[in-house]
């Protein structure tokens, strides 16, 4: 009995109620194949997928997924774009979809069953490296585990117990939502969103464009922060920050823009 209160004890440590873990996680974390499925008997880890469990199903929420996606089966994946400029108050545009949208910015895969899980969420992945390129990975100090680093990112807590979301800079988020302007978000859309960034770093928004590989994202980028002209923008160093050359047609039948050479809708 001492023994199953040690394990149980053990896991509450090392898995807050709510998140998903991997058997081979668990293993990793000093716990044997047996203490496993005592604990699943035990119904104190129930399992939702071949080799995947989750402590307190009833517990579930799009942030412990997220969580789990990112810190136990440690994927390139980061909370991004429109998702991560709700969660920093920057989101002024309602949703009148039945399921919340989550949007996940990386090259790794949403695993499978996470569509299965009942919550009333999708998640949307989105590939990065048009943008940024690839996220690193660097060894953690005194381990020989990989640990994921990424570009103009900040963390977040979700829980009570400190553990921390990964999600994207104001900054980076807004580009990452210019990525999809206007196949998926609409100028309009773009344009309310940047009316709102009030209180963008110019810092990090140099180095955010700097560091941005798409020529059209931040020709976007520069003609909606011209029609707000805020103080931000008039510290950005403009001639570190390649534009490209040539025209680029960003609307069907849309006006061309002289200063960014794209085009724009024509009632904007």
């Amino acid at each position: 009995m001492a023994v199953n209160v040690a394990r149980r004890k053990e896991l509450y440590q090392i898995m807050p109620e709510g998140v998903i873990a991997t058997r081979i996680w668990l293993m990793d974390n000093n716990l044997s194949r047996h203490a496993i499925d005592n604990l699943v008997k035990s119904n104190q880890l129930e399992s939702i997928s071949k080799g995947i469990y989750v402590r307190n199903a009833t517990k579930i929420t799009w942030q412990s997924v997220a969580y789990s996606l990112q810190s136990i089966l440690n994927t390139d994946l980061i909370i991004g774009g429109l998702t991560a400029l709700e969660m920093q108050g920057l989101s002024h545009y309602l949703s009148f979809s039945e399921n919340k949208i989550v949007h996940l910015y990386g090259n790794d895969l949403i695993p499978e069953w996470v569509a299965n899980l009942a919550l009333n969420v999708n998640f949307v992945r989105h590939t990065t490296n048009s943008l940024f390129g690839k996220s690193v990975e660097k060894n953690e100090i005194g381990s020989n585990k990989k640990k994921r680093t990424h570009s103009f990112t900040i963390e977040r807590d979700w829980d009570n117990s400190n553990e921390k979301l990964i999600l994207s800079s104001p900054e980076r988020a807004y580009l990452e939502v210019l990525l999809d302007v206007p196949q998926k978000v609409t100028f309009e859309h773009a344009d309310q969103l940047m009316q709102g960034l009030t209180t963008l770093s110019p810092r990090n928004l140099q180095k955010v464009l700097e560091g941005c590989q798409n020529v059209k994202v931040k020709r976007l980028f520069f003609w909606f922060a011209d029609r707000n002209n805020y103080v931000w923008l008039s510290k950005i160093n403009r001639e570190s920050i390649s534009l490209g050359s040539g025209n680029r047609m960003i609307v069907k039948g849309g006006k061309l823009d002289n200063k960014y050479k794209i085009t724009v809708p024509e009632w904007l």
